[in-house]
């Protein structure tokens, strides 16, 4: 709750520039030590003693400001009378400290007198006083081409400063009626010393994105442990690596020859990866019977690693001249797209940079793809992992050293409905005849040179297609059944969903009834724009038939899928549709046609987030298709979907997750997301810059990260094997006989419908909150 005590200041002291314009240069429009004008200031919840003023550790006078205990404690500036006239300024300038070792995150808010605000949350780092710039426009990472912007606070001709990156809204300058400080829930009281209040004319934000990247594509502003100085550094690197994987690589378990584990449980060999449930455990299995769980990596391949240069020259410091060799490592592209993860990005086209086939080249004297392949393989065997996960380079699909997944991209002309949670891309409606014919196409062409491969662990049939979300909001959990009625009736999905209703309910008046409202004709259902109610315990039968249309849907779209997979690649499982935010109805539907359910889980654990009561009661096994923990202090900016402080806890973090991974009876694999860093300045599909590889920029393994990944990685199978270990028996009765223990196999692919308990329509769980995964 709000508290209702208000504390207005009104600090007017003469000055001797109130007959001077308000938005002249750079300017202090209030000082909150020695105040400079008639403005007053309004705390709610928070206190500013009137007289108080200290000193900080380098002799600057501020004066203390409380935030208290409380929803929305915060501090409020508005002229004296009238507005502000900030038409000639850029940004908002506050001398300001926090006053405690830890950071604190502030929000502020600067509206005009027409109702129009902008709004920034700004991260105050412990240390020295710095100058807060909020840009008085719109502005965001992504208008230079980058998910993340570099760090602030800055240094800039000696001044500490910190820009804020992201400003959301608009503003009319020439009416400004207020600047807003606060923080959301603080559970303690924080404290923060404030000086100078007023304008600038420079935002900064060019400034800040000038000369970002040095000649090896890392960030020129900063340093760290491992950070490449010289080409010798590189050459060195590669050389003490070489005998680090040589001895790693004679050190590894005993393993069948596709990575399974020998000495423990045995399985059936069929010549092909398959599932099987033993001792209450699932496991995978390799084609020679062996238990195997799958500890993959994403994106193993070098063609993510470009960046786009082309208009913000400015950001690298040495880009190569057109007849220089590296210049070999230019090219062009076009990622403009109409999805929500390039929305608002500019530089998404034209001339991009390869800094790491550069460094690859600075490295080994060229790019041998061949000797790339050979020596990532390498890495992973050395690192303890056994497969190549999705988005990898297709090259890995033919060495017939480790397994591999592969995506089925279904792609055409089909029609799409949108939901809200469209990160790529609307849902493919899988009631248009378009649909199946490019699903039979993509699996063709999948299946085309790999029916009949041992290696192939099987294929995906999406990523993060965007099913919904749980949670309280009923527009999200059923957002595939609003979206749906909000279209018109030439999408086929909207047909099947009226033909459903029809069948029920015959007609306006029976669904009316049933769902507690007055629809005069049924053909106001087929008007594009139609908005059903709520669900709600009056009308039950809403929630219901939402749910019934949402499990028909995805029965549709996983069923054509493995239809066609039964045909066109008979041997290989189908492996889910890498859920990120997903709905109840796909899930079930996915358990009775696939043969594992696969998730990307960015959280802690990956059971965190997921219905694991549902997940047992369908008893199929799981896959956590993607995760990872970045940092942001190795170059870049960006610390991924799942954050740590820092590098050093990144280990920690990816060890006890896979700990957890491997305590679960139901998930047979876990698959890093990825291989290498993102470049800095952003990757080219859609500007993310994560530092998430287990390599470099520069082609170095994080030799920390990569430390702790193997001993986990090795350690797993022991952790597994412990659970499958055979209990002794009871002691018969003297009368009885022992019973024979039941092997619990999965149903083979082929098995006729009527015979696979799967495909029973399960009960909806209650609503549950996932986060959405990264692509």
């Amino acid at each position: 709750m709000l508290s209702t005590s208000k504390h207005p200041l009104l600090l007017a002291i003469l000055l001797g520039l109130s007959g001077i314009p308000l938005a002249a240069q750079a300017e202090t429009l209030f000082n909150f030590v020695r105040p400079l004008d008639a403005v007053q200031v309004t705390t709610q919840d928070a206190s500013l003693p009137s007289v108080t003023a200290e000193s900080t550790a380098d002799g600057e006078i501020l004066r203390r400001l409380t935030f208290n205990v409380a929803e929305k404690p915060s501090l409020r500036l508005t002229p004296q009378s009238g507005s502000w006239d900030w038409s000639k300024a850029e940004a908002m300038s506050l001398r300001i400290q926090s006053a405690q070792d830890w950071a604190i995150t502030l929000d502020v808010a600067i509206e005009s007198t027409d109702g129009k605000v902008l709004t920034t949350q700004v991260a105050l780092p412990a240390g020295p006083a710095q100058t807060l710039l909020v840009p008085l426009a719109a502005t965001s990472p992504n208008a230079h081409g980058m998910r993340a912007a570099p760090p602030v606070p800055w240094t800039r001709d000696g001044q500490r400063s910190l820009p804020a990156t992201l400003v959301n809204g608009e503003l009319d300058r020439s009416k400004v009626a207020s600047v807003t400080l606060s923080l959301n829930q603080p559970n303690a009281a924080q404290n923060v010393l404030l000086g100078r209040f007023g304008t600038v004319e420079d935002d900064q934000q060019d400034a800040l994105y000038d000369g970002l990247m040095d000649a090896y594509g890392q960030y020129a502003r900063a340093d760290w442990p491992g950070k490449v100085k010289n080409d010798e550094q590189l050459k060195k690197g590669a050389e003490d690596e070489a005998k680090q994987l040589a001895g790693w690589t004679a050190k590894l378990p005993q393993q069948d020859v596709y990575g399974g584990w020998l000495g423990g449980e045995t399985f059936e060999a069929s010549g092909f990866f398959r599932t099987e449930k033993r001792n209450g455990r699932w496991f995978l299995v390799t084609p020679e019977g062996h238990p195997f769980f799958s500890l993959g990596v994403n994106a193993v391949t070098p063609g993510l690693s470009q960046t786009y240069v082309e208009g913000r020259e400015a950001m690298f410091k040495a880009l190569p001249k057109d007849n220089e060799p590296l210049a070999t490592h230019f090219g062009k592209g076009d990622d403009r797209a109409e999805t929500d993860a390039n929305k608002g990005r500019a530089f998404n086209q034209g001339r991009w940079y390869d800094f790491y086939g550069a460094n690859v080249e600075r490295t080994y004297g060229g790019n041998d793809p061949q000797r790339w392949i050979s020596h990532s393989l390498d890495r992973l065997k050395a690192w303890g992992f056994n497969t190549v996960g999705n988005w990898s380079d297709p090259a890995f699909n033919n060495s017939q050293r480790m397994p591999y997944t592969l995506p089925l991209s279904i792609h055409g002309d089909y029609a799409t409905i949108k939901t809200g949670f469209d990160w790529w891309g609307g849902m493919p409606d899988p009631f248009d005849p378009r649909f199946a014919m490019a699903a039979e196409r993509a699996i063709a062409i999948a299946a085309r040179d790999h029916r009949d491969d041992p290696w192939l662990l099987g294929f995906f049939a999406d990523n993060e297609l965007a099913w919904g979300g749980h949670g309280a909001d009923p527009k999200a959990r059923y957002a595939l059944a609003y979206g749906t009625l909000r279209l018109t009736t030439d999408v086929p999905a909207k047909r099947a969903f009226l033909k459903q209703l029809r069948d029920k309910y015959r007609n306006q008046a029976g669904l009316s009834k049933a769902w507690g409202i007055e629809l005069q004709a049924w053909e106001l259902m087929e008007d594009p724009g139609f908005e059903p109610p709520l669900p709600n315990p009056e009308h039950p039968a809403i929630e219901e038939d939402f749910q019934r249309f949402q499990r028909f849907y995805a029965d549709t779209y996983f069923k054509t899928i493995a239809d066609s997979m039964k045909w066109h690649a008979p041997n290989h499982m189908l492996l889910g549709g890498r859920f990120a935010a997903t709905v109840p109805e796909a899930i079930e539907s996915c358990a009775q046609y696939c043969d594992v359910i696969s998730f990307n889980r960015y959280t802690r654990e990956p059971q965190h987030g997921l219905d694991m009561d549902l997940l047992r009661r369908l008893d199929k096994p799981l896959m956590i298709t993607e995760f990872h923990f970045g940092s942001r202090d190795r170059g870049p900016f960006w610390g991924g979907v799942a954050e740590v402080y820092k590098e050093e806890e990144r280990g920690a973090a990816y060890a006890n997750y896979l700990k957890k991974a491997a305590e679960e009876p139901l998930i047979v694999g876990a698959h890093w997301f990825q291989y290498l860093d993102q470049p800095a300045t952003g990757r080219l599909l859609d500007g993310e810059n994560g530092h998430l590889g287990l390599v470099a920029i520069t082609d170095r393994p994080w030799q920390g990260f990569v430390d702790v990944v193997r001993k986990a990685n090795l350690g797993l199978a022991a952790g597994i094997n412990k659970q499958v270990e055979p209990k002794a028996p009871a002691k018969p009765a003297a009368a009885q006989k022992p019973a024979a223990p039941v092997k619990e196999a999965s149903q083979p692919k082929d098995a006729p419908a009527e015979q696979t308990k799967a495909e029973e329509p399960a009960q909806p769980a209650a609503p549950q909150q996932e986060e959405a995964g990264k692509p």
